[in-house]
């Protein structure tokens, strides 16, 4: 694999937690090209808390001022000009925030325009393919820069970062090459990173779509973070599709070394777990998403799938469901079998 995995001069401060902000949790998946603004806003919000906090109680926060880093005119209103207090930020010099990384999926934004053109199948020599994958990449864009935004209102020194634009690529869709060494010396600047799902080349079949869930189990791979959380517009993995009324939320999957994993038992529990994915997905939605989760746990990584925008999302940001799952937690926690056992 070509990659830079070099961590030179990387802090003695480790990587914190990976964030996958589900696209259909962000975006209305069925309204093409909308955010869900409020969920959006909570996220953010819950994202400050949990790197201000550092773990510690959400009351920590409640005496510093945020002060906003989005100082662009907003498209259809907010402010014509800017203007800013310089002698505030002194006051936020020893705000030291956890090192966050951010990967975002596409929801209503890029699926579409992907699978009307076939992107994710390859063949660039195809007038319709490359087209999508133009406008693929402007879709997709242009919600990382909302994401960026709406992230540093917060006060959030978030960082946009596409992988095509870096030089991520694949091969059969599997990672071939993949510089992680920017990402890692913006987290050690004291910024934010913010990747997203993308169109990239591939070696074989010219381009195709590479998933935000596959980007995070390469990035945990890489820079090892303490845990992972992937936020959802669901509670976390259930036994069926959660649409049907006898589905039951699966509390905690075991991954063992080989890979393999296996629900841990809860009563009324179909074992064969059912799994379907939207027409317009192209990066295989939640069967993806227990794969690479699986991947990363196998590595000693906790993984917390929990729906966004909640008190669950924030505690699992936070780092509070590390060790026992508490009984009033909702969501799932995918982890090795060998962390199960250190922590029971």
């Amino acid at each position: 694999m070509e990659e830079n995995q070099s961590r030179t001069n990387y802090s003695e401060k480790p990587l914190r937690c990976i964030v996958k902000l589900g696209g259909a949790a962000i975006t209305c998946k069925n309204e093409l090209e909308k955010i869900n603004e409020e969920n959006l806003g909570i996220v953010s919000k819950q994202l400050r808390q949990a790197m201000v906090n550092g773990g510690g109680s959400s009351n920590s926060t409640d005496s510093i001022k945020v002060l906003g880093m989005d100082w662009s005119k907003r498209a259809g209103g907010g402010v014509s000009e800017i203007s800013i207090n310089p002698d505030e930020f002194g006051d936020q010099s020893e705000l030291d925030l956890s090192k966050f990384i951010i990967v975002h999926g596409a929801g209503s934004f890029g699926h579409f325009q992907a699978s009307k053109s076939g992107v994710h199948k390859g063949g660039l020599c195809n007038p319709l393919v490359k087209a999508g994958f133009v406008a693929t990449r402007i879709s997709v864009t242009s919600l990382n820069l909302e994401i960026v935004r709406a992230l540093a209102r917060e006060g959030i020194p978030s960082i946009g970062m596409s992988p095509f634009a870096s030089g991520w690529s694949t091969c059969e869709r599997n990672i071939s090459a993949a510089d992680t060494s920017q990402i890692a010396k913006s987290i050690d600047s004291g910024f934010v990173p913010v990747l997203h799902g993308d169109a990239v080349y591939d070696d074989l079949q010219d381009c195709t779509i590479l998933s935000g869930d596959v980007i995070i189990r390469h990035l945990a791979e890489v820079l090892k973070p303490e845990y992972v959380v992937f936020l959802t517009d669901v509670l976390g993995v259930y036994d069926r599709p959660p649409t049907d009324s006898n589905a039951v939320l699966l509390r905690e999957i075991a991954v063992d070394e080989d890979g393999n994993w296996s629900i841990v038992a809860v009563e009324n529990m179909n074992k064969q777990v059912e799994i379907t994915v939207a027409a317009h997905d192209t990066t295989g939605g939640m069967i993806t998403k227990i794969t690479e989760a699986a991947l990363i746990a196998k590595l000693g990584i906790d993984v917390y799938i929990v729906k966004a925008a909640t008190d669950h999302s924030f505690r699992a940001l936070n780092g509070e469901i590390r060790g026992d799952i508490p009984d009033d937690w909702l969501g799932t926690v995918i982890r090795s079998s060998k962390q199960k056992q250190k922590s029971s």
